[in-house]
């Protein structure tokens, strides 16, 4: 599929390339993953066709909902009608939840880079919902441990350029009838965060090894 997301690079004030928040996070080790494969297997699904899939579905969303609160329009031209159609579905899903929800966006996707911690991060939304300071991070799929981990830094990345933000949201929005709209409120992070900083320094440590996972 041609609309692929470009590998963000991060960079800090010395013009120093650091490491991403979900490289970061990607050296966990993610036990919920192999029970997912487990599960469309036994449903009769190719899990790496059905993985990619949705994925491309899930990247068209982020990339509508993005345009929609940019107030553009995305080129949907290079898009699957089957692809499409599951963005559609999850599209119907965050206009429901928008109607109790007043979004006033701030910084959509902007890339920023921790000069104390060096990492970068691209936060999907920071601005105001219902009037409060918040985060959101739009996933189509599940709100896993890494989301709240992701969001613990991203936390840390907007209060180093000024933005004091004290809650976050993960929504994890549907893009078949067997999924569920859901989202989860943030308000305490620093276990979480101290546990994103604890895997920033297994990274840079095996880097320093030379050595990958």
């Amino acid at each position: 599929m041609a609309n692929t997301r470009i590998h963000t690079q991060y960079k800090n004030k010395l013009g120093e390339n650091v490491v991403g928040t979900t490289t970061v996070i990607g050296i966990l080790d993610k036990p919920s993953l192999l029970n997912w494969v487990a599960k469309i297997t036994k449903e009769g699904h190719d899990w790496q066709r059905y993985r990619d899939a949705m994925g491309d579905s899930g990247t068209l969303t982020h990339l509508r909902i993005l345009h929609y609160l940019k107030g553009t329009k995305p080129d949907l031209a290079e898009y699957s009608p089957a692809t499409l159609k599951l963005s559609d579905n999850s599209m119907l899903s965050f206009h429901e939840w928008e109607k109790s929800h007043k979004l006033e966006p701030i910084l959509l996707e902007s890339i920023l880079v921790s000069d104390k911690y060096n990492f970068g991060g691209t936060p999907d939304y920071i601005g105001l919902v219902n009037g409060r300071l918040e985060i959101l991070d739009f996933k189509t799929g599940g709100l896993y441990l890494s989301v709240v981990l992701q969001l613990a830094a991203y936390r840390q990345l907007a209060h180093e350029k000024g933005y004091k933000v004290e809650y976050c949201r993960g929504l994890s929005i549907p893009r078949t009838d067997g999924e569920s709209f859901r989202e989860e409120l943030y308000t305490k992070f620093d276990d979480e965060f101290e546990t994103f900083k604890h895997c920033l320094s297994i990274y840079n440590l095996l880097k320093k090894m030379g050595r990958r996972l």
